[in-house]
């Protein structure tokens, strides 16, 4: 392992990340934080015509809920010069070389490549045109598109997820790397940048396997030393529908307009696919602990959209009181920690707590079906201080006064303090809402 390793996420600012986004990016934070490294966001921004500020903003927003906060931040439409030298030197070292067709001529080579039975890789018609040949294309007003030059052989790499990984660049077409309007693809960039930071890690989608291998290549004719690259299986929906920026309701923004914990969303961006259960944190750093490359399965990573509810659910019951003591303090209820240990079995979603601080400090309107028994179990409330025996000796003292158990004498106790007949355990809840409303409410009385 890196001394000190540096890893990266690099989404394109033209939408709104989505869970599967989110995949990507915590496995590159947290190998971070496990590793004593840092994490950088990266802006692939070259595409000037679709990429958006707000879009930035967004996937800022998203990264910061999630809690994984970048170390740094570089956009890619500030570093153009650094691309430019690099393709002047690809082109003087001739691995990047000017193509002069247009986008129909190609389509239609293509198909009868396949009508053949060929594979449709371009055949590098460009590399035979004379210097009076590209002169008079270029007087037709036509503008290139510099392609790189690959060499035809199996690049391979120890792939930190798949192991032993390689692929034939004798069966790939030579990737364009520069659009007739001189901006630049995905690729130069990427491999630039990686380099000129020192990226020593790459974790990213299964999906770009193939670009590895052409990246590999660029690094290697840039001079550059290579990082370790490892690529996970790819999040699908339940029936395997593969997910998209489209998919507004499994956008993170979504998910947290939604109510769902930021823990849940990462807990299963990153568990689903692997040998470990899904199962809730109570942090990222404990997730980091989790986060084992070789755990990550081959297969695609299936997961129920629904099951992040429940996921949510089950994690808001075992955070601890400083995981969420600001967030209570900015709802303005009661923030304390007997309180959120009281209520938080019962949450559904974390803005549920205004529902019970309610219950707590009032006023609420009492449920009360039999005046008779409320006035006799006022009559038999222990004195203050209450504590956790308060209930149970109440309650003792109702029935022995009364005659009623179970049901009988526990709801109409509930629906009274509480105006509900659910809720948290009363025992816990009885201390918070105190002996001066519980006596109120038996009476009838808004408190």
């Amino acid at each position: 392992m890196t001394a000190s390793p540096l890893l990266r996420f690099a989404p394109s600012p033209t939408g709104y990340l989505h869970i599967g986004n989110a995949r990507s990016a915590l496995f590159n934070g947290l190998f971070a934080r496990r590793h004593g490294g840092r994490f950088m966001l990266r802006y692939d921004d070259t595409d000037l015509a679709r990429s958006k500020p707000e879009f930035a903003e967004g996937i800022a927003e998203d990264l910061a809920w999630l809690g994984i906060v970048p170390d740094l931040v570089i956009s890619q439409s500030q570093r153009l010069p650094l691309y430019d030298e690099a393709a002047q030197r690809l082109r003087a070292s001739g691995r990047l070389y000017p193509c002069y067709e247009t986008a129909d001529e190609l389509d239609r080579r293509r198909k009868r490549q396949l009508a053949r039975g060929l594979p449709p890789v371009y055949d590098r018609a460009a590399l035979k045109l004379t210097d009076e040949d590209r002169a008079k294309l270029e007087a037709e007003g036509r503008k290139p598109h510099w392609r790189f030059l690959l060499e035809p052989r199996v690049v391979a790499w120890n792939d930190l997820i798949r192991g032993d990984a390689h692929v034939d660049c004798a069966s790939l077409s030579d990737q364009v790397l520069i659009r007739e309007d001189g901006s630049y693809l995905y690729h130069l960039p990427s491999v630039v940048d990686d380099a000129d930071t020192g990226i020593t890690h790459i974790i990213r989608g299964e999906d770009h396997v193939t670009n590895t291998a052409v990246h590999i290549q660029i690094f290697e004719a840039l001079g550059a030393g290579l990082p370790a690259f490892g690529h996970h299986n790819l999040l699908t929906t339940a029936s395997g529908e593969g997910l998209s920026k489209r998919l507004g309701h499994l956008s993170l923004r979504g998910l947290r307009e939604a109510g769902i914990e930021p823990l849940a969303v990462a807990a299963l961006a990153i568990l689903t696919g692997s040998s470990d259960a899904v199962r809730p944190v109570a942090s990222l750093d404990e997730l980091a602990g989790l986060v084992d490359l070789g755990h990550v399965s081959r297969a695609p990573a299936k997961f129920d959209e629904h099951d992040l509810e429940t996921l949510s659910a089950r994690t808001l019951h075992q955070l601890p009181h400083e995981a969420v003591a600001a967030r209570l303090a900015a709802l303005g209820v009661d923030a304390s920690e007997a309180f959120w240990l009281a209520i938080r079995g019962n949450l559904a979603k974390f803005d549920e707590v205004r529902i019970w601080d309610e219950v707590v400090r009032g006023p609420l309107s009492p449920v009360i079906a039999d005046p008779a028994f409320a006035a006799t179990a006022a009559s038999v409330l222990p004195p203050e201080p209450f504590d956790a025996t308060t209930w149970k000796a109440w309650t003792a003292a109702v029935q022995a006064a009364t005659g009623a158990k179970g049901k009988a004498l526990f709801m109409p106790l509930r629906q009274a303090l509480t105006g509900q007949d659910h809720g948290p355990e009363l025992a816990a809840l009885l201390p918070l809402i105190g002996r001066d409303k519980a006596l109120k409410r038996l009476k009838r009385e808004n408190a």
